[in-house]
């Protein structure tokens, strides 16, 4: 393609979103992204539909497409592994056929669900014991979430985690608030439905499932909000299990943890416990409730989870869930179900699939030179503040430089042998998906175990590349750019710069700034949990993300007349805020070097604004109500409106740019700053 022909269909692009009758200087959103919304209506099988989940539907058919391809010479049998979980996957007579027979095998296993079984009797295991199996056999953290990760305050070590557990439904909120009550509703009956599915009798499923219900909701009431949870420090608690079985007495931790793990533990092993509270709490549920509660709670979250994958009735029931829950009217389509699935949970082996063909290396390169540029502009803004003293800003440059790029995808990726041995110990069958679905529970729960006593590989990915994302690990000190997110239609080294820099730019500069949120900062420069900051920088620190906290929690979306979380967002709306700082500085340093380029035609627009147009839509999209109310209730991120309009209310060069008169809505007279 021609230069200039690309350069029309950029700006045709970009003209085709914009709704050109707003004012950019009263709401930018509308005024970038109003004719994007109208254009894209939310599919009905969807709950919400954006820039990114566009990319990530482009994404899914190159994937769906390899998927599909009969193996080859170029395949090894973790690509072939995945081909025929996908074909399992998209097999539905089949599915259909099988029906539930794996499932009320386990259930058997498991010594029954007692809603199913009115003569059901305790069984000699107790019942940490089922919900050790349940974890090491099903990846099921259940009462309390179980994992080997990193520890935060040793990050070459892994130990033995423990967190309070994910709920059946999306947050506490959901349980708890009167507002929520046709939600609740919706999941009760489809705890009733889903048992009668299995066997048991109606009368029968709705007394035991009301109990169920409410011993859930009590569980909810005793979690801590995520809103609560942002200062790692002040959560991180390391024990041994002896003392934590002296705290919390009414649970037997050496038997539950001895259940599932690889190696024998005793009680001087430790732990790191992040729910101290949610743990004192549950100590009076868990000796009031009767067994047959414990065992059909335990047990419907198992059922919860493995009937997504199952087909029929159990598919209808879930769709009626859905279309409460999420706004839904219509069941995904299949194959693209599969494919995120297999992606998922496959990521290698997909992933080593989708780099052959559909990378290009000189993008790669360009987002390198991207992240020295931000990076660089970053430790310019430390130099510049005024909050830090100068020991933490030596100190906060150091950890900044640290940081290991990650672009595009591991160089194991290209060795088949390495990607076949990540999944040598799993068993997949041509026509046998629900049986594949629970051999790879059990694959990834010894996965994660076999971690206990082995060293922390700083240099392994932990993400795969086929994903439309970007990632900061604070235990490494990682900043990841996977293939995915790396697409020519979304980022490309042909494209106008101020439109790279306003798009991945940004993206790169939020990822640096994470490393520096109010979580991330608490993480040395080797990945350590650790206080390096002096008691008054912090405290100013503080001063500046309360300014952010209040400024976010005025915000009202519009689709549910609710307040954005401010606290529970905090650390994502500090990134944003930064790293559109970071690479609008960057962009202008590689103006001055290299000069301005040619403008795009049909836009009048010029190079600054087409900057800030750009980081506007990656951001266009639109939701349904129940989709804008469980991202105000559980997501770390505020949705696409509010993460246009607070940064770029935040901006100076916003305001210049687009000529913003001083107390306009998107030039207010108080901005709030961090980084």
């Amino acid at each position: 393609m021609c230069k200039n022909s690309h350069s029309s269909t950029v700006a045709s692009s970009l003209l085709s979103a914009m709704d050109i009758t707003a004012e950019p200087c009263n709401d930018f959103f509308q005024y970038a992204c109003g004719n994007w919304n109208k254009k894209h209506i939310i599919p009905e099988d969807r709950s919400s539909i954006s820039t990114f989940e566009v990319l990530a539907e482009n994404l899914q058919l190159i994937l769906r497409n390899l998927l599909e391809e009969p193996a080859s010479s170029h395949d090894n049998s973790a690509t072939i592994k995945a081909k025929t979980f996908y074909k399992s996957c998209m097999n539905i007579e089949e599915v259909v056929k099988v029906g539930d027979i794996p499932l009320k095998k386990t259930l058997s296993d498991l010594g029954d669900w007692p809603v199913t079984n009115k003569k059901w009797t305790k069984p000699n295991w107790s019942f940490e014991e089922l919900l050790g199996r349940l974890r090491g056999d099903y990846n099921q953290g259940i009462i309390i979430e179980q994992w080997i990760g990193v520890d935060d305050r040793n990050s070459s070590l892994h130990i033995i985690q423990i967190d309070q557990m994910s709920l059946g439904l999306p947050s506490q909120d959901y349980y708890l608030n009167p507002s929520s009550k046709k939600d609740k509703e919706a999941y009760y009956k489809l705890m009733v439905d889903i048992a009668i599915l299995l066997g048991a009798e109606y009368d029968y499923a709705q007394q035991q499932m009301q109990q169920v219900l409410n011993f859930e909701t009590k569980l909810a009431n005793a979690s801590l909000p995520e809103s609560e949870r942002q200062d790692t420090n002040a959560i991180y608690t390391k024990l041994t299990v002896q003392q934590l079985s002296d705290l919390i007495p009414e649970f037997n931790w050496l038997v539950y943890l001895n259940t599932f793990l690889p190696i024998k533990i005793d009680k001087n092993e430790p732990v790191v416990v992040y729910c101290m509270p949610y743990l004192f709490n549950i100590r009076s549920i868990l000796l009031e409730t009767q067994p047959h509660i414990l065992y059909n709670y335990a047990i419907w979250r198992l059922v919860n989870y493995v009937t997504i994958y199952m087909g029929g009735d159990y598919q209808n029931k879930r769709g009626e869930f859905r279309k409460v829950i999420a706004g839904v009217t219509a069941e995904r389509l299949r194959w693209s179900s599969c494919v995120e699935m297999i992606n998922k949970r496959l990521g290698t082996a997909v992933g080593s699939l989708f780099i052959r063909e559909n990378f290009d290396q000189e993008s790669k390169r360009t987002a390198l030179e991207m992240i020295h540029n931000i990076r660089a502009a970053f430790n310019e803004l430390i130099d510049e503040n005024d909050w830090m003293d100068n020991e933490t800003k030596h100190v906060a440059k150091e950890k900044a430089n640290a940081m290991n790029e990650r672009i595009g995808y591991s160089e194991t990726l290209t060795n088949p042998v390495e990607v076949s041995k990540e999944y040598e110990k799993l068993q997949v069958y041509e026509s046998q998906f629900l049986i594949n679905i629970l051999k790879l529970l059990k694959f990834e729960s010894a996965r994660n175990l076999e971690k206990l006593r082995k060293p922390v590989d700083k240099d392994k990915w932990t993400t795969e590349p086929a994903v439309v994302n970007a990632f900061y690990n604070p235990n490494k000190n990682d900043i990841v750019f996977p293939a995915g997110i790396l697409q020519p239609n979304f980022y490309s080294h042909i494209y106008p710069k101020s439109l790279n820099y306003g798009g991945i730019g940004v993206v790169i500069g939020h990822e640096i700034t994470h490393g520096f949120d109010a979580k991330g900062r608490q993480f040395d420069k080797e990945g350590n949990l650790k206080e390096w900051w002096n008691n008054a920088t912090v405290q100013k620190f503080y001063e500046r993300t309360q300014c952010i906290i209040d400024q976010y929690s005025s915000y009202v979306l519009q689709e549910v007349g609710l307040n954005i979380n401010g606290k529970m967002t905090q650390g994502e709306n500090i990134a944003d805020n930064g790293g559109l700082k970071q690479a609008y500085r960057a962009f202008k340093k590689w103006e001055k070097q290299h000069g301005i380029e040619p403008l795009l035609p049909g836009l009048d627009l010029n190079h600054d604004q087409l900057f800030f147009l750009n980081y506007a839509q990656i951001w266009c999209g639109s939701m349904r109500n129940q989709d804008a109310l469980s991202k105000i209730r559980t997501s770390a991120h505020s949705p696409g409106p509010i993460r246009v309009l607070g940064p770029l209310s935040n901006s100076y060069d916003f305001a210049k740019a687009y000529n913003c008169p001083l107390g306009s809505r998107m030039n207010p007279k108080k901005k709030c700053s961090v980084w």
